[in-house]
């Protein structure tokens, strides 16, 4: 069942569902969830990347942009950077969400890189970004509503989160690690 605006807003002032949301969804949330807004934006480095049975291995990345800055982040045709929202969500064990790019990004040729985020997760929201578009660059302004997160009421116990992405941590530092 999708949880509804009411209840996330009670959930927000509870239990801090939702933490750093800002005034536009606290007092007049559109739909079936929150927005959320771009706080910062990490280029990959050059390196290897490695995702095996038992280990893994990102790549670095260098933060290139943050909110507070007049500046946008601008992505061009082929562009591809890691995203980290302002807010911070803290799951409860029996409520999952959904991330989808707001349509003024699918409208303009850009693709979110997203994944759901499992009960029991608490941090950052940290996603990927690329401009699909051959046509034109896309500027996001640090700050901006880029992607809305809906949230699910699990109809059954489920395992809560364990990963090491706990608490938003960017990548592995660009060494090998033991997946949990």
């Amino acid at each position: 069942m999708i949880l509804g605006t009411k209840r996330l807003l009670e959930l927000v002032e509870k239990d801090k569902l939702v933490e750093n949301l800002c005034e536009r969804e606290l007092t007049n949330p559109e739909g079936s969830g929150f927005d959320l807004r771009l706080k910062a934006a990490y280029r990959l480095l050059p390196g290897q990347a490695y995702l095996g049975i038992k280990t893994r291995q990102t790549l670095m990345s260098e933060l290139i942009g943050s909110y507070g800055s007049d500046r946008a982040l601008n992505i061009k045709a082929g562009d591809y950077f890691l995203v980290r929202t302002i807010e911070t969500v803290n799951l409860p064990k029996d409520i999952t969400a959904f991330i989808e790019p707001r349509s003024t990004l699918q409208r303009c040729g850009i693709m979110l890189a997203k994944a759901k985020v499992n009960p029991g997760y608490s941090g950052k929201l940290i996603f990927g970004i690329t401009n699909m578009n051959r046509n034109q660059n896309f500027n996001l302004g640090y700050g901006a509503r880029f992607a809305h997160i809906t949230f699910f009421q699990n109809s059954e116990n489920v395992s809560e989160y364990r990963g090491q992405w706990q608490g938003g941590r960017m990548s592995t530092n660009g060494e090998k690690e033991e997946q949990v």
